[in-house]
């Protein structure tokens, strides 16, 4: 069990950003997923650790970061049999800018909030299981 973060980025229109793994990614490659995820490093702030990441995997500079599940926390394995256990609050955020690396995205897209509902219900094993695990607890409120 360790202590990690999840950020859905959207844009001016509402639209969200769904990214897919690099398939050189050790876990879940390929799949779709929520714009980025990360670990904080120690004594490293939510916000800290949200810029860094969303610098390093996307390129993009946020604003706005707000927690929308802030107690959210999964396990699911991999098919290599890797687990991940993490507590893993997860924030929304607006985007400035976007330029993905290509050893953690090799696809994006923006896409309404209903349509990715849509999808993530008609083909949940496209995406990752943190992403359909986060929707279902955001169906609960006004994502």
């Amino acid at each position: 069990l360790h202590l990690a973060f999840s950020c859905h980025v959207v844009d001016a229109a509402g639209r969200v950003l769904l990214t897919r793994r690099a398939l050189s990614k050790s876990t879940w490659p390929g799949v779709w997923t929520n714009a980025f995820c990360g670990h904080p490093a120690p004594d490293e702030s939510f916000e800290d650790a949200a810029a860094r990441r969303a610098d390093r995997e996307l390129g993009i500079r946020i604003r706005d970061l707000e927690p929308i599940l802030p107690d959210f926390r999964y396990r699911a394995i991999d098919a290599s049999g890797i687990v991940e256990n993490e507590i893993c609050p997860v924030f929304r955020a607006t985007l400035i800018d976007l330029h993905p690396s290509p050893d953690e995205v090799s696809e994006w897209a923006w896409i309404e909030p209903d349509a990715l509902r849509a999808a993530v219900a008609a083909a949940p094993f496209a995406f990752s299981p943190w992403l359909v695990l986060q929707l279902e607890e955001l169906a609960k409120t006004s994502y």
